[in-house]
């Protein structure tokens, strides 16, 4: 029998007072089988991937076996859902195994996700559906190689048992990491029961493990909510520059730590418009690609609100703050926006005017129905005529006649710039890629594994998206829009 080898378990959040979390084992399943171990996380964790792939691993993976060192919980958090307040969520289908600490010395957590009910639940079985563990897994891994703050996938298993919901459908558990899941609504979940001791606690927790340097600031606090405003500022920025839409910006899916969670409703934009959503309920387009900005910015007035009472002993001061803060919002993401910009549009730094530049685009993109991957991939083939034609995408995609005056523009602004064509092309390869996790691939995926039991093409996505940049003709198929019957037009939280 493979043994167990030994995993760095520090289990800083269970150290915090009881009614943090609820101690709770994950549900064991009747027949477990691997479908997917991300090899490469392992080894960055410190975890033995062969291992993980034994019956061992697999146990543990599927919730039937505790490892050594762990100590299972399901945390307790609050939250504004779409709009509307919720004294009390909590983990309903999820068990954090522990924390360990990787072979750079950062520390994650290990969550497994559809691994059975907990206190949290509100009457629900706690399990996963195999399609939105594929879903997660194929995204989540999908942004970390765009270099998208994010949640990764360790690992995804099917249970050998089915859950219910619109019918029977297979189950499944995904092993989540993160650098932790506190997110608002945790402190929210505080705030709203007035308890001081526990939001100092959850303070101080956050800075010691995502934000050190605001421990030596005047008012570490404050300190916080900057770093904060800032992350979120960072993380709206890459999906907007890169089409995605989240779907479900509830205040329980904002992490502190500022990486993207829960793909539930999430999805790329093909055809771009603005007011584009997926969600299938959110009626009224609050999650829209257009107002995310203006969502984070929403969110994070709800964490400010939180952190009232220990921002300043004198409560005017204490909301002055806080609305100092939240305030700067606009101005953060804007600059984080432009740094954006300007590397899409292969600019060596932002001028006066820009903005319009990358404006006026988005709106030609918007009146043509313009497929955003593609809009930004063909200009950078443009960055450099000289460059092979076998490496480009015009058999996809070629602008049509109304872009010409706003070529012309973006063709005179660049040659502002002191940058070689060969090097401006490389850089917008590389801000811009060809292969992102689209809609109606993702179900491509998630079909032929629920109707099919076939995973191989789950497989083959999932290394296509691992280079994204770098486009093989023979690849077409992943570069390729959806043909009319293949549009996704909503998605579904499904868990």
């Amino acid at each position: 029998m493979q043994q167990q080898p030994e995993l760095s378990f520090d289990n800083s959040y269970s150290r915090l007072p009881e009614r943090f979390y609820a101690r709770q084992s994950p549900t064991p399943v009747s027949s477990p089988a691997l479908i997917l171990v991300n090899r490469e996380l392992a080894e960055k964790l410190g975890i033995d991937p062969d291992w993980l792939e034994s019956e061992a691993g697999l146990k543990v993976l599927a919730g039937n076996q505790i490892p050594q060192g762990a100590d299972p919980i399901s945390t307790a958090y609050a939250g504004h859902q779409f709009g509307g307040w919720n004294p009390q969520l909590g983990d309903g289908r999820a068990v954090l195994l522990g924390e360990v600490i990787s072979r750079s010395g950062q520390r994650f957590d290990l969550q497994l996700k559809g691994s059975g009910p907990t206190p949290w639940s509100r009457g629900g079985d706690g399990r996963s559906p195999i399609g939105p563990v594929l879903r997660e897994y194929v995204v989540s891994e999908a942004m970390a190689v765009l270099g998208v703050p994010t949640t990764r996938a360790l690992a995804a298993v099917t249970t050998g048992e089915q859950v219910i919901r619109e019918g029977p459908l297979p189950g499944g558990v995904i092993t989540r990491v993160a650098k932790s899941h506190i997110r608002i609504g945790t402190f929210q979940f505080f705030a709203a029961r007035k308890d001081e001791e526990a939001l100092q606690l959850l303070v101080d927790h956050v800075i010691s493990r995502h934000y050190p340097e605001a421990a030596e600031a005047a008012n570490p606090t404050h300190a916080l909510l900057d770093a904060a405003i800032e992350a979120q500022a960072q993380l709206v920025t890459h999906w907007q520059m890169f089409g995605f839409i989240h779907g479900v910006m509830n205040t329980d899916n904002v992490l502190l730590s500022g990486e993207t969670v829960d793909y539930g409703p999430c999805a790329y934009i093909d055809d771009f418009h603005p007011d584009t959503v997926f969600s299938s309920i959110d009626h009224n387009g609050r999650y829209s690609f257009r107002n995310q900005p203006a969502i984070a910015h929403w969110n994070l007035s709800n964490l400010a609100q939180t952190l009232l009472p220990l921002l300043a002993d004198d409560d005017v001061q204490s909301l002055a703050l806080a609305q100092k803060s939240v305030d700067a919002f606009p101005a953060v993401f804007l600059h984080a926006n432009q740094e954006g910009m300007i590397k899409k549009l292969g600019l060596l730094e932002y001028r006066e005017g820009d903005d319009t530049l990358m404006q006026d685009l988005l709106d030609l993109m918007a009146q043509e129905r313009a497929d955003f991957t593609l809009t930004f991939r063909r200009l950078s083939d443009l960055a450099d005529t000289e460059a092979d034609p076998q490496t480009t995408v015009a058999s996809l995609y070629e602008f049509p006649d109304s872009f010409a005056p706003w070529l012309k523009r973006w063709q005179e602004r660049i040659q502002a710039d002191d940058m070689s064509a060969q090097q401006r092309q490389a850089n917008m390869y590389h801000a811009n890629p060809v292969f992102i996790a689209r809609n109606h691939l993702v179900e491509e995926v998630i079909q032929a594994a629920v109707n099919d039991e076939d995973f191989k093409p789950f497989h083959e996505l999932n290394a296509v998206l691992q280079q994204p940049f770098v486009y093989r003709q023979e690849l077409v198929h992943y570069a390729t829009p959806p043909q009319p019957n293949e549009v996704v037009h909503q998605t579904f939280c499904g868990t």
